[in-house]
């Protein structure tokens, strides 16, 4: 008679537990657009989630410690002209936001530590390239002020953020559209998933595809029937991906392994009502005193509810094995460095001690003089005439830049006009 051996593995008794109802968000009109993001955004201080707005799109801010029934008269984060797509907080500065929309638009905003008293109308920097929607945001792993946009327009634009300039722009790379996107650990590749059914490795800085049509997947894994978005969840610290179907009422979880079969099904989380949406909480905002290893933010049509998943354990110390050094909130790169060809790994922090939030730290976006660009750093070469340090699109971005900035200054000198002319009349005495 043989013995079926049980793999060793410290997660194998994971176990999801919803929080107590008077820890929940309730009366939260979430958004029913019809889109497949996540609608939730969460990190150690705030939890972000895109609400129904009448005449344009929202996105509500609530304190993590503001659980139970949230005021109507809530102050929202408004200013987009049309519905709000996706959001996602910055790794690096948890009172800085981003938010894409339906008016091709990307918006990126300061939320005071305090509840301000009225509506948040006006962003720190509005990010304008995109022909149609912007569905998807990714900021940068480790690179200061990066951000990842891609749109219905079948492009991927990379921000600077803190001087609110295009870096890069990659044009052709997909043929239709693009579903999610993906960092590596250390920002230097991104993939991405497209409607065309093709994954793509992309070196970003070199705009082109180093990896496409994979022959065959190391594992797969058989899900069910249901024919809502499956949204992935990855822990690299613990090797856990979960797997929340919209539309569906459970997280199914694996463990990644090197060895083959590679994929090794965990267990599933079951509740009785589908999820609209679904955040996930970084490691450091995490509870390590109660082994918490991954917390959830499931969305239901008017609240939002906390799941919390834990490694039982029977000591009250702390599990050095379930918390490796993880990823803080310090970049290791500013934009320039890393647009330059430099990588970096993230700046690891521990949490033997829990882990404290840092107070509010002001996003300044200083916006460059397009006519007093510097090269980029690097060996000289020298400029042909067709050639003074721009590639073509790059020429053409700038002089498109030019145009837009000499009708803003048009418009502003209409304005001046306008306004002396009224000012000629109150002294007049006509008015």
């Amino acid at each position: 008679m043989s013995r079926r051996v049980v793999r060793q593995s410290k997660f194998r008794h994971v176990f999801g537990q919803p929080v107590k109802a008077d820890q929940m968000y309730e009366d939260i009109r979430v958004s029913k657009v019809t889109w497949d993001s996540s609608f939730c955004a969460v990190n150690p201080k705030f939890v972000a989630i895109i609400v129904e707005a009448g005449g344009g799109g929202a996105f509500i801010v609530l304190p993590l410690a503001k659980t139970g029934r949230v005021d109507k008269n809530h102050p929202l984060v408004t200013g987009h002209t049309a519905p709000v797509l996706d959001i996602d907080w910055c790794p690096h500065n948890d009172n800085v936001i981003a938010s894409a929309s339906e008016d091709t638009t990307v918006m990126v905003w300061q939320i005071p530590d305090y509840v301000p008293v009225r509506n948040v109308t006006e962003p720190v920097v509005t990010l304008e390239g995109h022909s149609k929607r912007v569905g998807i945001l990714a900021w940068h792993p480790t690179a200061r002020n990066v951000l990842l946009s891609a749109g219905g327009d079948n492009l991927v634009i990379l921000w600077n953020v803190g001087t609110g300039e295009m870096l890069l722009a990659l044009e052709d790379l997909h043929t239709d559209l693009i579903y999610n996107v993906g960092w590596n650990r250390n920002g230097s590749l991104l993939v991405t998933t497209c409607k065309d059914k093709r994954v793509r490795v992309i070196d970003p800085r070199r705009r082109r595809v180093v990896a496409s049509n994979f022959e065959e997947p190391i594992a797969l894994q058989e899900m069910d029937t249901s024919n809502g978005v499956l949204l992935p969840f990855y822990d690299p610290d613990s090797s856990i991906v979960y797997l929340c179907g919209k539309g569906d009422s459970s997280i199914r979880y694996f463990e990644i392994t090197d060895e083959a079969p590679y994929v090794h099904y965990l267990s599933t989380y079951s509740s009785k009502e589908p999820q609209r949406g679904m955040g996930f909480m970084p490691k450091r905002g995490l509870d390590v005193s109660k082994c918490e290893i991954a917390r959830f933010f499931k969305l239901h049509e008017r609240k939002c509810e906390p799941i919390v998943m834990t490694v039982p354990r029977k000591s009250d110390l702390f599990q050095d094995d379930l918390y490796p050094d993880t990823p803080g909130p310090e970049p290791a790169l500013e934009a320039d460095e890393w647009l330059a060809g430099k990588d970096a790994e993230p700046i690891l922090i521990s949490l033997r001690d829990g882990y404290v939030p840092v107070k509010n730290r002001e996003l300044k976006v200083v916006k460059k003089n397009i006519l007093d660009n510097k090269p980029p750093p690097g060996p000289r070469r020298s400029q042909s005439a067709s050639d003074a340090g721009l590639s073509r699109p790059a020429l053409e971005e700038v002089l498109e830049e030019i145009r837009a900035l000499k009708e803003t200054v048009r418009a502003h000198e209409k304005r001046i006009a306008d306004l002396e002319h009224k000012l000629g009349q109150f002294t007049n005495g006509t008015e």
